[in-house]
């Protein structure tokens, strides 16, 4: 297809949004979006190439970035695209996703969230910012979607209660996050090497905050059998893969939950003493749960994780003559 065929697709598209996403009829190509966040040189590089099978090394992300992946469903049918964005530096640059996320990509759009497990200290901080940040934002585009299309806009907001089974005891306990979200935890083989309590406290809180957000919850490191489980889940919301329906929840094992398969009961409380959980205060359990995690691991300023480099600087962006003018400019 030439550039013009393809605009005049997509413009036919945004024209004609009525088709479900999840009912793609025979012949029909299914789209999808996927945004992957988290910590600085967390990996989420690495999960990308290795969804998209390619045996590149990865490179440091600069702010946001694009690439894509294709796939065909059965033989001779048209090849299903999944457009995978990168949000680079940590949580400093996290008013760029507002470029990616869209009002007409809403409804095929979900987030990845990857957190290094080998800095539990940057860990809280780097969630609960990037995951308010998205989730202001997409509400906002949902509240357009109501004045516009209220149908979708109704749709996505069921479609966010579709994990929990319909009696399911946590209803009233837990807060869907808006769009599909999976949780990554990855660098486990250091994590690994960690003091059997401090894995504990954080794979409980994991464990909580994917339940609480109704987010599938995967441990990975550069091990290929766990790539594999962190692959199945990217693979479900990119290609619609059927959904695993394995689940492992031993703390001394990699954790694999699909999201809606785990309950408040089987997490249990926060970890912290009686005395301890009744002198803090908290309004709602998510604010609870932080308070006991950050006393075991304190937050790291939030200046510590600002981005100081200069991207202009780095060699593999170099352009002779571009770098020539700005070196006369700065002179």
């Amino acid at each position: 297809d030439t550039l013009w065929d393809l605009a005049i697709a997509e413009v036919e598209k945004r024209e004609n949004p009525g088709d479900d996403d999840d009912d793609v009829k025979p012949g029909e190509v299914w789209e999808k979006s996927i945004l992957f966040m988290g910590n600085k040189n967390g990996g989420k590089t690495t999960i990308i190439l290795r969804c998209l099978e390619r045996e590149e090394s990865p490179k440091p992300t600069l702010a946001l970035e694009y690439t894509f992946g294709r796939r065909a469903r059965r033989h001779n049918t048209p090849k299903d695209v999944a457009h995978f964005w990168e949000l680079g530096g940590g949580t400093s640059l996290v008013e760029l996703i507002r470029i990616p996320i869209t009002v007409h990509n809403i409804r095929s759009f979900a987030v990845v969230l990857v957190l290094d497990l080998s800095k539990p200290n940057e860990l809280w901080t780097t969630m609960e910012s990037l995951l308010q940040i998205t989730r202001n934002h997409v509400n906002k585009i949902l509240t357009k979607l109501e004045k516009t299309n209220s149908e979708v806009a109704a749709e996505i907001k069921q479609r966010m209660w579709n994990n929990l089974q319909r009696d399911h005891p946590d209803s009233a306990l837990v807060d869907p996050f808006p769009i599909p979200l999976v949780i990554i935890g990855s660098k486990y083989d250091i994590f690994h090497e960690f003091d059997s309590e401090m894995r504990k406290i954080i794979s409980k809180t994991l464990r909580f905050v994917s339940h609480y957000y109704g987010a599938s919850l995967v441990f990975t490191s550069k091990s290929e059998a766990l790539l594999l489980k962190a692959r199945a889940l990217i693979n479900h919301l990119a290609f619609g893969y059927d959904k695993s329906k394995s689940v492992s929840v031993d703390p001394s094992k990699p954790l694999f939950i699909p999201a809606g398969l785990d309950s408040m009961s089987q997490i249990g409380p926060p970890p912290a003493s009686d005395s301890d959980l009744g002198k803090m205060r908290a309004n709602t359990p998510l604010e609870l749960w932080k308070k006991v995690f950050e006393k075991t691991f304190p937050p790291k300023s939030f200046s510590d994780l600002q981005d100081t480099k200069d991207p202009a600087q780095d060699s593999q962006y170099a352009e002779y003559e571009v770098d020539v003018m700005r070196a006369q400019k700065n002179q």
